[in-house]
């Protein structure tokens, strides 16, 4: 399978760097196009092919990934139109807040047959092929939404959706990642007040959040009820549980997750 990323920003350049990482993906089977001879050359030693042509990237690939900045996506798109075989080729556009009828009409050409394309929001776990990423096809047939998927599972985990929910989805985990990172930034902060070095409690509280996802993906457990294992009664997990939510711990997290919604 060969596969183009177009555009190799912070999204992009995540999404190369997990796709190396794959045991599935060849390198010389990754071409990486970027109008900037720098963001490509720091994949230069990793033995994918490399250009400054996105017509050219487009044109050997099976599936095209189409990662820019979202005011920039028409004008990629609209670039490769006459280049694309949607015969023969899946599209894949990763931008947030681009409707998938303006790619339809941005894609679309005056004759043959309509686009294949999937519009997909992975976040930057990407990197390190831990992504929560989200898939929503458009004209696909059974077979190309397994090939995508397929795809997109070694990079992390998905979830084939609904457009309408794609906002929502960006919010709980491509924000997310963000407040799960403040999260470790006060709990590694707060270490150091207790007596630790930074670096040391920074260590620990990535171990302890690592043991909690483990944990819950691994039995299915409601957090709750995965609490209330370790909440002794008068117990200092309690106490300090309850301090948290006396400055509005919850609440606080649910607010963030719908302030970033209206945006």
């Amino acid at each position: 399978m060969k596969i183009s990323v177009i555009g190799v920003g912070a999204m992009g350049g995540a999404t190369v760097e997990g796709l190396l990482k794959t045991t599935v993906i060849a390198p010389s089977d990754i071409t990486v196009a970027d109008p900037s001879q720098a963001a490509i050359n720091r994949f230069a030693e990793t033995g994918v092919s490399l250009t400054t042509d996105n017509q050219a990237a487009a044109a050997g690939a099976d599936i095209v990934m189409v990662v820019v900045k979202p005011w920039l996506v028409e004008g990629v798109l609209t670039g490769l139109r006459d280049t694309l075989d949607y015969a023969h080729q899946l599209i894949v556009v990763i931008a947030a807040g681009v409707s998938l009828q303006a790619i339809t009409g941005w894609l679309r050409k005056p004759t043959g047959p309509d686009p294949r394309f999937f519009l997909v929001i992975p976040n930057t776990g990407i990197a390190v092929r831990e992504s929560m990423t989200f898939i929503v096809p458009i004209g696909a047939t059974e077979a190309d939404i397994e090939c995508v998927k397929q795809l997109f599972d070694q990079l992390g985990r998905t979830i084939i959706t609904e457009e309408r929910l794609l906002a929502a989805g960006t919010t709980l985990a491509s924000c997310g990642i963000a407040y799960a990172m403040r999260y470790v930034r006060a709990a590694a902060e707060g270490g150091v007040e207790i007596g630790f070095k930074a670096h040391d409690a920074t260590d620990i509280v990535l171990q302890t959040v690592k043991g909690a996802v483990a944990l819950l993906q691994a039995t299915g457990e409601h957090p709750e009820s995965a609490i209330d294992k370790v909440t002794t009664p008068g117990g200092v997990t309690i106490k300090g549980l309850n301090e948290m939510e006396h400055a509005g711990f919850t609440s606080a997290v649910i607010r963030g997750l719908k302030a970033g919604m209206k945006s």
